[in-house]
Order: structure tokens, then C-alpha cells, then sequence
């Protein structure tokens, strides 16, 4: 039934005394009844501590509760960066990754552990270390990774990062106590780098940490300091060495093309004079067909006119005769070259040849003489 209904008795929980509706209900007095409530919940006086001091004790107790409660439900509000994983504990329990933005946990029930996933570390070792000929090396090296797990990260081992760095360290010794010492030194540099970052990898590789190595810098690699300046003088050379080599590199690059060039011209000159040796040839066989069936039908008369012939070719091209006179003892020299000179319009007369089986003499081209007694010569006497 409703409370306000007739012949009830007046139950109006705003108090409206006398029944009638009098106006809204007075706000101090349900909040004192209120106060007087909660005194009663917390210790206080019941219904008979209707006084103000009552009132005023209860809600002294309610404000900082309510102050905790605020305080409590914002730190439950978290932010996770953009470069950053979170993961998310209940109770010490892994319950999941958190992607970045604003969430939620429940503060002392869940724990929150921000990774950065995007940042990237680096981890140093170095020492005196022992080489595979026995000596001592004071070698750096450094190598950068990221985090891609952020879980493994946490859970695969209890110190992610003191893990890589046993792990290079080990990787470092391995490679160094398989090289030599120069090779460390000097030109093997790369190929240490490129050894310790594949073992470091294979040393990680069982524990799944969640880590992925971008880089491997090899930072330094020098002797103990008590033999430092023969090593020096040993890189020196070596620079030398390569500086040397490289020169003479430059010198072959130089003058390659030149003799490429020069081979190339003799070939085509050898190509050339092949050419013409070989047309020269043919010229003289085809020659010779022609001059045979004149052969064949003169004999001698063809063979006077080749010998005559081949005389002038001869005379034609030097400078100097030796004269042998037929039944004598003595040999005329002729110094042609300085008769032409002086007297460059004479004639000298070449001494008749006779045929074989006959008196008759054949007749001579007439040559350049300087000489003006041609009998002598055509005599053969002196």
C-alpha cells in the first residue's frame, strides 16, 4: 500500500508532518539522519546520538575513504608508449602483452612491467685474450640487439641482458683462440667480426630470449703494450705492402691499354704483310704460267731475256760493280755512285753475252757512265 493512503498512519520519510504536502523535504535533516546511521554502523550513540556533533563525526569518516577510493580507481589507469610492450601479471601470473594506449589493472591484484621493443641497446666486452699462435691481444668489441618478445624477454631467463653479454664475451673467445694474431691485427678484422656475430647467434639461439642482434662492431684490437712498437713497425709494413700493390695496380691499369694497343697494330701489320706476301706469290706463279709456254717455245731467247732483265733490276739498284775480266787477274771496281755524281748524262755499255751454238752476239741495254772510254769495257781489257 502506498504510505500516503487515509486512515493510515502518517509514514512520510521526508517528515512532512500533518500530512499535507508542505514544501520539498529539508536536506540538513536527511543528511542527519544519514550521519546518525553511519555513527551507528561505526560505534556511535544509536538513536539516541541525534545530536549535531554525531552528524558531523560520520561524514569526517566518509570523506577519506572516499578520497581513497578516487585514488584508488586512478591508479588503475596506465599508459603504455608506443615504442614500449607491457606485461601484465595477476597475482605474479603472466596473463598477457599489452599494445600501446591507455588500459586498465587492477592496482595490488595486477603488476605491469613496460618493455622497449624499439630501442637499440648495446653491450660491450672486451680483455686479453689468447691467440691460436699462442699470443696475447687486448681486443673490443661491441654489439648492438633489440628486444622482439617482450615476453621471452622477461620469462626466458631470469637477466636478458647479463645473459648476451656472458654470451658475447664467450662468442669473442671462441673466434679469438681460432686467429692468428696478425689476422686480428691487420686484414682479418672483418672476418673476426663476421665469425663472432654468427657464434653469438648460435650461443642465444637455445634460450629464445626475445632479442635479435642488429649489429656487431669490432671497436679495437691492439697487443700488449710491451711489444706495441715492434707490432707497429709490422702494420706499417704491411701498409706499405698494400700501398705497393696497389700502385703497381695502377701502373698495369696504365700501361695495359697501350700494349693491348701495340699488339693490336702488329697484328694487323703481320696480317698485312701476310696479305701481300701471299698476293706477291701469286703475282709471281701467275707470272711464270704465262712466261712458261714462251719458255717452251724459245728456250734460250727467253732465258737471255730473264737474265737481261733481272741485270737491269740489279744494276738499277746499286751503286757499286765489280767488273771480272774474262782471262785476267785483275777485278775492276766501279764506284758508280760517285761517276753518276759527277758526270750524270754518260752511258756505260754492258759487254755483249753470246748465244750457245752461235757467234751471233745478242744485244745489251746501255747503262748511266760516268766513263768516256766505253772500249775498255766492252773489250773487258784494261
Amino acid at each position: 500500500m502506498a504510505w500516503n493512503e487515509p486512515g493510515k498512519d502518517d509514514k512520510d520519510p521526508w517528515k512532512n508532518k500533518g500530512g499535507n504536502n508542505q514544501g520539498p523535504p529539508d536536506l540538513d535533516e536527511f543528511f542527519k539522519d544519514l550521519g546518525n546511521k553511519m555513527g551507528g554502523v561505526f560505534g556511535g550513540g544509536g538513536k539516541s546520538s541525534g545530536s549535531s556533533s554525531g552528524g558531523i563525526g560520520g561524514f569526517a569518516l566518509m570523506l577519506p575513504l572516499f578520497i581513497a577510493l578516487v585514488a584508488y580507481l586512478f591508479s588503475c589507469i596506465y599508459t603504455v608508449k608506443e615504442a614500449e610492450r607491457a606485461i601484465k601479471l595477476r597475482f605474479g601470473e603472466y596473463v598477457g602483452v599489452v599494445e600501446p594506449g591507455l588500459s586498465w589493472k587492477w592496482t595490488f591484484v595486477e603488476e605491469v612491467i613496460p618493455i622497449d621493443v624499439q630501442t637499440t641497446r648495446a653491450l660491450n666486452a672486451s680483455g686479453f685474450m689468447l691467440t691460436q699462435d699462442e699470443n696475447v691481444v687486448l681486443v673490443e668489441m661491441q654489439v648492438q640487439y633489440r628486444v622482439e618478445n617482450a615476453r621471452n624477454y622477461v620469462f626466458s631467463v631470469t637477466n636478458a641482458d647479463n645473459s648476451l653479454e656472458q654470451a658475447l664475451d664467450s662468442a669473442l673467445r671462441y673466434v679469438i683462440g681460432h686467429s692468428d694474431m696478425d689476422d686480428i691485427l691487420t686484414s682479418g678484422r672483418e672476418d673476426v667480426r663476421q665469425k663472432v656475430w654468427s657464434e653469438l647467434e648460435k650461443i642465444i639461439a637455445p634460450y629464445d630470449m626475445g632479442m635479435i642482434i642488429v649489429d656487431v662492431n669490432f671497436k679495437d684490437a691492439r697487443p700488449p703494450e710491451a711489444v706495441k712498437d715492434a707490432f707497429d713497425d709490422a702494420i706499417a709494413a704491411q701498409e706499405d705492402e698494400v700501398r705497393y700493390i696497389r700502385e703497381a695496380e695502377a701502373y698495369a691499369r696504365s700501361v695495359e691499354p697501350i700494349a693491348r694497343g701495340q699488339v693490336k697494330r702488329m697484328e694487323q701489320e703481320a696480317s698485312a704483310y701476310k696479305e701481300q706476301t701471299v698476293l706477291n706469290a701469286q703475282g709471281e706463279v701467275a707470272r711464270f704460267v704465262k712466261l712458261l709456254p714462251e719458255y717452251q717455245a724459245a728456250p734460250e731467247v727467253t732465258r737471255n731475256r730473264i737474265y737481261l732483265s733481272t741485270m737491269e733490276k740489279i744494276y738499277g739498284n746499286t751503286s757499286k760493280v765489280m767488273v771480272d775480266v774474262e782471262g785476267g787477274n785483275n777485278m775492276m771496281y766501279l764506284p758508280l755512285d760517285r761517276i753518276l755524281g759527277a758526270q750524270p748524262n754518260t752511258t756505260i755499255s754492258i759487254p755483249p753475252i753470246k748465244q750457245s751454238g752461235s757467234n751471233t752476239p745478242v744485244s745489251q741495254p746501255s747503262m748511266p757512265s760516268s766513263l768516256g772510254r766505253n772500249d775498255r769495257f766492252n773489250n773487258g781489257r784494261n
